[in-house]
């Protein structure tokens, strides 16, 4: 499934709701002039937090260790 994105403006604030099977789980505000921030439902619960940058900085090893 892919998300569907609605775009919109909100005052001066570039706003994207970000949805699966309609449902809510991440909004991403720009404002001008600024840099963009995320709030995120990571429970799917409906409440939000926000995150200044989508990267959580997790970095999972990414080479072979042995092959068979």
């Amino acid at each position: 499934m892919e998300p569907q994105v609605t775009i919109r403006k909100r005052g001066e604030d570039t706003v994207e709701e970000y949805r699966i099977g309609g449902k809510l789980y991440m909004i991403k505000v720009t404002p001008p002039g600024g840099r963009p921030y995320f709030l995120i439902d990571d429970r799917g619960d409906g409440k939000f937090s926000r995150q200044d940058s989508h990267d959580t900085g997790i970095r999972p090893p990414m080479w072979v260790i042995h092959q068979f």
